[in-house]
């Protein structure tokens, strides 16, 4: 894949403007967390059946959240984004000279000068007037602007390497949108705000416009939640289910809600929804042990406690975190061993290939560490990884040959 940042050389980064911090497509604030035993009722994907929501002695229906809050096109231009297209794309057939043009009207300081603001929610127009964004509302207004220059532009969902807490069991985890570019010729390009680095991603999938819709309503609820207004950023999950229910992360963040109204039982359904969405959803499971916890029911807290522990033994990332954790306590070995046992579960992603070799090398193990980089540069899919490895690998064998000699 190509990036945007230097399209002539195709070098493999991920990066369209730079920005400091990582832009997080909002999940509930605190910790989205996971449920047991009980019965589950048949599979219902649908916006109408949510359980209505009882706060401060009112009730609110689906049919209440649909009709109040108003349906919006994400990716709908206005004349002067249609003007902005046309001025920097006029004259060129390629799609790589126009997606490259677009790409440096909208972050040079001349044209769009657009900047990064984490907390820059909205749809492509507001995105465009206001001149900032964060991940997902730069990606609504790129793929809006690349699809009038005739690009195929498309959502991108990218899963941060979860990050767990040193002490206790609780996850935190991140994700983040960027924009995927397939052009006729074949090429592929990303396009990103606030790239992330590849040490930190964890998956990558393209995703469908209502998806993208429903994060729109997805992030606008849990601002909402952050300001207290809970009938709203209920009505935004409503309108984000109605749109793309098969998103598991939309139910955990409803659960939420009916957890911080009291409706215990409710929030118990929609985590096991999630899960039935996605067998693996960590925060659904995080949430399930908190609200156990909270209502002393310490069989079932203990049982997703311990599912839960059960799906990170299997998380690749979990292990390579707790070789990062030893590699700073300068513990060789034992970082040597977590890295093997995630290098182990997933062979193919290279940057645990660099960290087994990394660890090697710090145990003087320098004929493992450079199989282990050799291996990293063969798997590593962006040219700055493939870079840095081999900058590594020369160090270690001139090293080595210093000593033969």
């Amino acid at each position: 894949m190509t990036s945007l940042n230097s399209v002539l050389a195709r070098a493999e980064i991920l990066r369209s403007l730079a920005a400091p911090r990582k832009a997080v497509v909002g999940l509930a604030a605190a910790m989205l967390l996971i449920q047991g035993c009980a019965e589950i009722d048949e599979l219902v994907l649908k916006s109408s059946d949510v359980a209505p929501l009882q706060f401060e002695d009112q009730v609110y229906t689906p049919d209440d959240a649909l009709s109040t809050i108003a349906s919006v096109d994400v990716l709908a231009l206005n004349d002067e984004m249609r003007e902005f297209v046309a001025l920097h794309t006029e004259g060129s057939n390629a799609e790589r000279n126009k997606l490259m043009a677009l790409h440096i009207a909208i972050k040079s300081p001349a044209a769009l000068d657009i900047s990064y603001d984490p907390f820059a929610d909205g749809d492509a127009r507001t995105a465009f007037n206001r001149g900032s964004a964060n991940c997902l509302s730069y990606a609504h207004m790129f793929i809006a602007l690349a699809r009038e220059a005739g690009i195929n532009a498309r959502y991108q969902w990218m899963e941060v390497r979860p990050e767990w807490a040193r002490v206790g069991e609780r996850v935190a985890v991140r994700l983040h949108v960027n924009v995927s570019v397939k052009t006729r010729d074949g090429f592929e390009y990303l396009v990103d705000i606030d790239p992330l680095s590849r040490g930190e991603q964890a998956g990558a999938r393209i995703m469908s416009d209502e998806e993208g819709l429903a994060l729109y309503h997805n992030n606008l609820a849990m601002a909402a939640l952050g300001e207290d207004r809970t009938v709203d950023a209920w009505m935004h999950l409503v309108k984000g289910i109605d749109a793309a229910p098969e998103m598991s992360q939309l139910w955990v963040n409803m659960g939420a809600i009916y957890r911080f109204t009291g409706q215990y039982d409710e929030a118990e359904r929609v985590y096991f929804r999630a899960l039935e969405i996605d067998r693996g959803d960590r925060s659904a499971m995080n949430n399930l042990v908190f609200l156990y916890e909270m209502q002393g029911r310490d069989e079932e807290r203990q049982y997703w406690l311990d599912r839960m522990r059960r799906y990170r033994d299997l998380n690749p990332y979990y292990h390579a975190n707790l070789g990062d954790i030893a590699m700073e306590e300068e513990r060789w070995q034992d970082a040597f061993d977590h890295y093997w046992k995630a290098y182990k579960l997933h062979p193919e992603d290279g940057s645990i290939s660099y960290s087994v070799g990394l660890a090697a090398h710090r145990m003087g193990d320098d004929e493992t560490a450079m199989e282990m980089i050799g291996f990293a540069i063969e798997k590593a899919s962006f040219q700055v990884e493939k870079e840095k490895y081999r900058i590594q690998l020369r160090a270690i064998e001139r090293q080595e040959n210093a000593v033969l000699l």
